[in-house]
């Protein structure tokens, strides 16, 4: 089930252009494609996943597969909702294979089915390992949100799994990417600790857990009822930001809406009425959590601060609001990344020391 809703694509250019350029993308790729965009649906000249496509096409010609994957992850944004769109993923995950060589750490693709209400679901994970990595090495569960999944997340990925020396699971949260499921509060959480249980089958039984925006929802969850060792949260929506207020930017709600599973565009009484399933005050409430680093942007339109200052004061608990930034603190991940890897390498190491104490 999906739909389209208005949406103004200058308008996402206007947010995402740091985005595009800070994975990877030549600026001016970014530039060129940004003049000839005029419609967000049409797929034909002048039409986003048209547009953006053609791009990844000349990237792939070129045998630059690390460049299309990137400009097809693009095409398909914000979310699968017509052929074209399921096209572009398609050609994203064709890419990335063809990719993998050159990744610089080992790839394999699975996929796995994991519990969901009373039947499983199946979930197609990207396991990254550095080359030697022992076998007794941690695990990192790690997913990006509603629209960012986890291929688009790669290089981030493959930093964490070389710098860190662990093994990176990568997933796409319910409600996206190659998901069979909408996101749920309950089924989405299932769908987790079902990763996490197979995580700890993977080598010292250490799993910690990274989300970013609507994946950090899932890492706070996780962390805050102490199901993995050590979690990390990047702009997660966690309380505040399920009143719905944030979603009238960037349409966001036809993200979110899609994401849940909507036929049409909700309104807004629809989508706050499901969005407060997903509260976690009910965690919060509670003194279960394990190791958390929760980071932000001050000027984050979609998170409001309480969600990332809620957590102040929690203990083994980590906060950081970064000015001058916004959703994910994505314009000053330069110095975001460093501290996040800091932090895992600290809490992997004290949770190392005292297995062995």
């Amino acid at each position: 089930m999906s739909f389209h809703w208005p949406l103004d694509p200058a308008e996402l250019f206007g947010e995402r252009y740091p985005q595009m350029v800070n994975t990877g993308l030549p600026a001016a790729d970014v530039d060129a494609v940004r003049t000839t965009i005029t419609d967000m649906w049409l797929d034909a000249p002048g039409g986003w996943v048209h547009e953006w496509s053609r791009l990844a096409a000349r990237f792939a010609e070129e045998g630059r597969h690390d460049l299309a994957v990137l400009a097809y992850g693009w095409a398909k944004f914000p979310t699968v909702a017509d052929d074209a769109k399921r096209a572009a993923l398609a050609n994203q995950l064709t890419q990335y294979r063809l990719a993998a060589p050159g990744f610089g750490v080992d790839f394999d693709r699975q996929v796995l089915e994991v519990p969901y209400r009373d039947t499983t679901t199946a979930v197609s994970v990207h396991v990254l390992t550095p080359a030697g990595l022992p076998a007794d090495a941690p695990v990192l569960l790690a997913s990006g949100g509603v629209d960012t999944w986890k291929m688009d997340l790669h290089a981030m990925f493959v930093v964490a799994a070389m710098r860190l020396g662990v093994r990176v699971l990568a997933f796409d949260i319910a409600g996206t990417g190659e998901s069979a499921i909408p996101m749920t509060s309950d089924g989405g959480a299932q769908v987790v600790r079902g990763l996490i249980g197979h995580a700890r089958t993977l080598g010292n039984g250490v799993v910690a857990h990274l989300g970013i925006s609507m994946g950090g929802h899932y890492s706070a969850r996780s962390g805050l009822a102490g199901e993995v060792d050590a979690a990390v949260v990047m702009g997660g929506p966690v309380e505040a930001a399920f009143t719905g207020t944030g979603l009238s930017h960037f349409g966001m709600d036809g993200i979110v809406g899609n994401a849940l599973g909507f036929d049409q565009r909700p309104a807004r009484d629809e989508l706050s009425t499901r969005l407060a399933t997903f509260s976690l005050r009910p965690l919060l409430d509670q003194d279960l959590n394990a190791p958390m680093l929760i980071v932000n942007g001050a000027d984050d339109v979609h998170v409001p601060q309480h969600d990332t200052l809620v957590f102040q004061g929690r203990r083994d608990t980590d906060v950081h609001l970064i000015p001058g930034t916004g959703h994910c603190a994505v314009t000053k991940l330069p110095e975001v990344i460093p501290m996040m890897f800091d932090w895992f390498e600290r809490k992997l190491e004290t949770i190392a020391a005292g297995a062995h104490s």
